[in-house]
């Protein structure tokens, strides 16, 4: 037998909100299965994006988060901020690599990484 990654879970005060807003981000499609409750994304390619309904958010820092890939990294950046994400920081292994750290609306941490090709050949 082997897994298949269905979701990436993310917990969530208002899962229906959540959802809406990482729909726009990953060109998705809202499927609320338990409106209110538990809703998930699905997307072109990889795995779905999936929000929980829970009283209280998650205190700390979160432990998993998802890493996501732009081959215009500036571009989505700035797409990401004006769709409501919150740059929270920045980070390079190189010339050839570097990422932006984001929250979403929830407080939710994910990075977006780019490649510069004229860097890497």
């Amino acid at each position: 037998m082997a897994l298949s990654v269905e979701n990436i879970t993310f917990d969530s005060t208002d899962p229906d909100r959540l959802a809406e807003w990482w729909a726009r981000a990953v060109d998705g499609t809202v499927n609320a299965l338990a409106p209110g409750f538990f809703v998930t994304v699905t997307r072109p390619a990889g795995p779905g994006l999936a929000f929980q309904k829970v009283d209280d958010p998650t205190p700390g820092k979160n432990r998993v988060h998802v890493d996501f890939s732009s081959a215009d990294l500036e571009a989505e950046v700035k797409r990401l901020v004006d769709l409501g994400a919150a740059e929270t920081g920045r980070g390079e292994a190189g010339p050839e690599f570097r990422w932006v750290v984001f929250a979403d609306p929830d407080g939710n941490a994910f990075c977006v990484a780019g490649v510069d090709v004229a860097a890497a050949t």
